[in-house]
């Protein structure tokens, strides 16, 4: 309905005269515009747009006289005005435990990637004493994993993050480093102790210093390379009177160490705003393509002439499958609360941590393995005496 200013009509008398609302309020309020088609001249009365109509004006011009407007009517607020109220009322709102503190969160963090990782250690390792495949184990780990990514997907937890394909040539570089340090790493855990693959994979922070001086171009502190030497010292030393040393482990570990590197440097190169959770499951698709061919090529004609049917016989085929599916499980879950931990704390913190990690791993696997060895040799030798004193 047009605005419009009744001119040429007697001028009505006690009718309070609208005043246009002020520019701020207007701005501000969003309050209707006024339009005039006339000029005031001759008792002119001006009206609102879809707010007063003549008809409505002059009848109501009568009761106007009699009681005039004295009551202050109610604005309501602006909109922008409630929104931020509303916002400074959700601020001052209570802080949950786990965002008042976060050390404790973190440190849980670091306490399930240490454990979840002991715990893949050791299963990993006693899967190798019956069933020496490090290819195909490695495909095993890979292929639980992505499948537990893929029904994490379907149910929505987490929901998938689209990819483009510039983000899959930045991280097929990373995949293919992971995978290759995955895939000689259980080269070496097969080969020789777990505890001195971890030793010599406590090489890496050497590396990685390394790489970011000689490739990135970043330079490295020399105290940073004096605090490295005793770990050089420590890895040679145990090399050198490791029981369990053959080549093939200490190679497999650093070329480990090595690819893992250059994961490193890749993953500077592919920051992204995806989510580690989904980030990672991208790496395992992209890895377990990988690994596949190498493991057929390799490994394929043994597994299918007697490396199947060898470890059923030792194990039982429930048992072998399920030893095969946990251990993927739990190098799964390790490696995401690894990157989860990642996003947490500085890559410093994390790089120490890691480093702190197979101080861990080390401490429980000869734990582990020299009990059950010792049980072993006591329980039999003791027969062994009783079958003597019997016979």
């Amino acid at each position: 309905m047009e605005s419009r200013v009744l001119t040429g009509a007697p001028a009505i008398r006690g009718l309070p005269f609208i005043r246009k609302p002020a520019a701020r309020f207007t701005a501000s309020c969003g309050a209707p515009a006024l339009k005039s088609t006339g000029t005031f001249n001759d008792g002119g009365n001006l009206i609102w747009r879809n707010q007063l109509r003549p008809a409505i004006l002059l009848e109501a011009s009568a009761a106007a006289v009699v009681s005039p407007v004295t009551k202050r009517e109610y604005l309501p607020p602006c909109p922008a005005a409630a929104s931020s109220s509303a916002e400074g009322s959700d601020s001052s709102g209570p802080v949950g435990f786990f965002q008042k503190y976060p050390a404790i969160v973190t440190g849980f963090f670091f306490f399930m990637w240490y454990f979840l990782n002991v715990i893949f250690n050791i299963l990993n390792k006693k899967i190798y004493n019956y069933f020496p495949y490090p290819y195909f184990v490695s495909v095993i780990h890979l292929f639980v994993g992505v499948a537990y990514c893929l029904v994490s997907w379907v149910v929505g937890l987490p929901k998938r993050a689209p990819i483009d394909s510039n983000l899959l040539k930045l991280l097929i570089p990373v995949a293919v480093c992971h995978a290759l340090g995955h895939v000689t790493s259980n080269v070496s855990f097969a080969a020789v102790a777990v505890s001195f693959t971890h030793t010599v994979k406590a090489l890496e922070p050497f590396f990685n210093a390394a790489a970011s001086q000689f490739i990135l171009g970043q330079q490295i502190p020399f105290t940073l390379w004096l605090s490295l030497a005793p770990v050089v010292i420590g890895v040679s030393m145990a090399s050198m009177t490791e029981l369990s040393f053959n080549w093939t482990g200490f190679i497999s570990a650093m070329i480990s160490n090595i690819s893992f590197t250059y994961r490193s440097i890749y993953s500077k190169k592919a920051m992204t705003d995806m989510d580690s959770t989904n980030l990672y499951a991208y790496i395992s698709i992209i890895a377990l393509i990988v690994c596949i061919p190498p493991a057929i090529i390799i490994e394929g004609p043994q597994l299918l002439k007697h490396g199947f049917s060898d470890a059923i016989a030792k194990v039982g085929l429930t048992k072998f499958i399920s030893d095969l599916f946990w251990v993927g499980m739990f190098y799964h879950l390790y490696n995401q609360l690894a990157t989860n931990t990642l996003e947490r704390v500085a890559p410093l913190t994390h790089a120490v941590g890691n480093v702190l990690k197979r101080v861990f791993v080390i401490g429980f696997t000869i734990l582990v393995f020299d009990f059950t060895a010792n049980w072993y040799w006591y329980f039999h030798c003791n027969c062994w005496s009783c079958n003597v004193l019997l016979h």
